[in-house]
């Protein structure tokens, strides 16, 4: 495609004209770092967005990482739009994650362990240990740690062994002759996984009202009760992370459920991407670690503290300390509930938005409850993408199956990381005599659908929650999502039709009203666009404002750059990585992008087209990436209420607009700029919104 600026014509695949995706989703966890940073969020707010902008890290580094340098050790080097090879993307990568690494610890060792400590939270190293909190944790050292540890000596007979993903480990050089008689020379001490990486001094020792000590502390103060006759000369702090991308061959197994259980033994020990070591550690060592991982410097990461950071999030529910925390908030009933209605029959009369986490999730789980018990409901078909244990709408699918109605559910096993738990939510599905499958083999079911059939006065209706977010209680008080219940029969019916597709085997159906990836999503979103460059070469106004957690696809890049230099008006609210370039003149200088981080994560996915006055607005399941248009299923649900619409549009895009305190704008270049208010009134979108639906 290209573009006639003037006399000059440019190639929008151009690569100068794309940030690199990697790159762009590294840059989030800065502006994650710069909220913990923020002087403005209470205290143990700000320990928490410091162990996310960490966690987040490690993610980056299992998947993303361990990607490239697969392409790279199968000589598969195929650039992305922006026309960086994986060895170069490497590269950079190296030298902002080195950025990333050194502002966190410098935020931990100068920033936030002095203000906690003001607060009378203490994290008290060996060298602070009173006389009596040392008796009591060589005690606790004796009683509760060793007989856990199975330190290992390294020799011949004791090769290096397996480490576990993300696993704390300490390397200890000793010195001297065991009983044997074998020199000593290294040995390494593995931290189980059931042992907590932070302990709570009690009260009879603590010298204040929060005193906690490391666990890697305790080894390292206690490491020569593990070698007894030996010298310990010295322990060091590391931790390798491993490549956590799982990889079936879903044509060639009979059974996909055993084969990623087959996967998932295997994900802890999969091939190293990155070690981390005590900033401390001699060269020695690091380079026998490096050799033992098949790692380079480049993959060397030293931490001036503690190798996870993340770990210290552990504390934040036993300091009880309201006042470092953000203020609690009760979601409130949706309206349409609110005077305690049969859910089905408010929904036969209505639609009905959810906005999550200010409106409460509980409607959904009454959908499912008191579906689960009318007789009259025949069957209920769901997908379940990330559930989380313990949910009560699992029970409550399990009830209805006992109570004789027909429940399917999609249950998509590829949910990163929670493939586990989806495996073990799949099997006790079946054993209550749910039908469950497991989606579409090379496509990860990633719609979130809820679909209720119901017998009313010798006909059938059907009832539907559509979502942008999962079925997770937890994350349903975290995350902004969007969720519709309707009757509407043209939604109902296509959702009908993508439970069967789902479930069966058959051609692509036609849709009426819901876009669907991978057949009909980003057809449509190029020709919703295109739609807008016609009304805006018409001389009509044109506008699209859109919302979503990322933004990569080519295609729907250069369309919005065709748009944007057709006069198009276009503002895009994308949380995480954005690959199109902002302000380029004669190309996308009538584009924005900004990005909001706060309390909540920004999750909704919302989509408006201004259509000359005849405004469409979806919200959807789907990111604008890649894989959500052409490689998941996902879903794309119009708010076909006016009111309900107008909501929508108030409440996730002017809202987010005006945000002038949690913003951030995207620049040409691929930094941001966070927004101050100068002389407007300051405006956050999330604590409007807590202000407006919350109690």
């Amino acid at each position: 495609m290209t573009l006639l600026n003037g006399a000059m014509q440019r190639d929008l695949a151009d690569p100068a004209l794309y940030l690199n995706r990697e790159l762009a989703q590294l840059e989030f966890n800065f502006r994650v770092l710069a909220q913990a940073q923020d002087p403005r969020v209470p205290l143990m707010e700000r320990l928490r967005y410091l162990c996310i902008s960490n966690s987040n890290l490690d993610e980056f580094f299992e998947v993303r990482v361990a990607v490239l340098k697969q392409q790279l050790a199968l000589n598969t080097p195929f650039p992305g739009p922006d026309g960086l090879s994986p060895s170069e993307t490497l590269t950079r990568i190296r030298a902002r994650a080195l950025e990333l690494v050194r502002a966190q610890y410098a935020f931990w060792n100068d920033v936030l362990l002095p203000a906690l400590g003001d607060e009378g939270i203490r994290f008290v190293t060996r060298d602070k240990w009173t006389v009596k909190q040392k008796r009591w944790l060589q005690g606790y050292f004796q009683n509760e740690i060793l007989p856990v540890l199975s330190p290992l000596g390294l020799d011949p007979a004791h090769p290096f062994p397996r480490i576990l993903n993300k696993s704390l480990n300490l390397a200890v050089v000793l010195k001297g002759k065991d009983a044997f008689g074998r020199e000593g020379h290294m040995a390494l001490v593995r931290a189980p996984r059931s042992l907590p990486r932070i302990i709570r001094l009690p009260a009879e020792v603590s010298d204040g009202p929060y005193d906690f000590v490391f666990l890697a502390g305790l080894l390292q103060q206690f490491i020569d009760e593990m070698f007894p006759g030996m010298r310990v000369e010295g322990s060091y702090q590391f931790r390798v992370t491993r490549n956590s991308e799982l990889v079936v061959d879903e044509d060639e197994v009979e059974n996909l459920a055993t084969a990623l259980s087959d996967e998932l033994a295997g994900r802890g020990y999969a091939h190293p991407v990155r070690l981390e070591i005590a900033e401390a550690c001699p060269k020695s060592i690091t380079e026998m670690l490096m050799a033992n991982f098949e790692l380079t410097e480049q993959d060397v990461y030293r931490c001036a503290g503690p190798v996870n950071i993340n770990r210290i999030n552990a504390i934040y529910d036993q300091v009880e300390r309201p006042d470092l925390k953000f203020p609690k908030f009760t979601p409130r009933v949706a309206p349409a509930f609110a005077a305690g209605q049969n859910v089905l029959d408010v929904i036969r009369e209505q639609d009905v938005l959810l906005h999550h986490p200010f409106e409460s999730f509980g409607a959904v789980i009454d959908l499912v409850r008191q579906a689960s018990q009318d007789p009259e409901v025949l069957a209920i078909k769901q997908t379940l993408y990330r559930v989380g244990d313990h949910s009560p709408l699992v029970n409550h699918l399990i009830e209805a199956a006992r109570n004789g109605k027909d429940v399917t559910v999609v249950v998509e096993l590829r949910a990163r990381f929670d493939e586990e738990a989806n495996i073990r939510l799949a099997n006790r599905l079946q054993e209550a005599g749910v039908q469950v499958v497991y989606g579409v083999v090379g496509y990860k079911t990633h719609a979130k659908m809820l679909l209720i059939v119901r017998r009313e006065q010798g006909r059938l209706r059907r009832y539907v929650h559509l979502s942008t977010g999962n079925y997770h209680q937890i994350t349903s008080r975290v995350y902004t999502d969007f969720g519709l219940m309707t009757a509407e029969p043209d939604i109902g019916e296509d959702v009908h039709k993508m439970f069967q597709q789902l479930s069966g085997l058959g051609t692509t159906v036609k849709l009426k009203r819901l876009l669907q990836s991978p057949f009909t999503l980003h057809k449509g979103l190029l020709e919703k666009i295109e739609r807008e460059i016609a009304h805006a070469q018409a001389g009509r106004p044109a506008r699209i404002i859109a919302k979503m957690n990322a933004l990569n696809e080519a295609g729907v890049v250069q369309q919005l750059y065709a748009a944007s230099a057709a006069g198009v008006q276009i503002d895009l609210i994308v949380r995480g990585a954005c690959a199109l370039r902002p302000g380029i003149p004669g190309v996308s200088e009538n584009i924005r992008v900004r990005s909001v981080i706060g309390r909540f994560l920004e999750h909704s996915r919302v989509y408006w087209f201004a259509n000359d006055g005849a405004a469409e607005i979806y919200c959807a399941s789907a990111d604008w990436m890649e894989r959500n248009l052409l490689r998941r299923i996902e879903t794309c649900f119009p708010i076909l209420d006016a009111n309900l619409a107008q909501r929508v549009y108030d409440e996730a895009l002017a809202n987010f607009l005006a945000d002038n305190t949690q913003a951030w704008i995207l620049q040409p270049d691929g930094n941001y700029v966070r927004t101050e208010p100068g002389e407007q009134m300051p405006h956050s979108a999330q604590l409007a919104l807590l202000a407006k639906l919350c109690m």
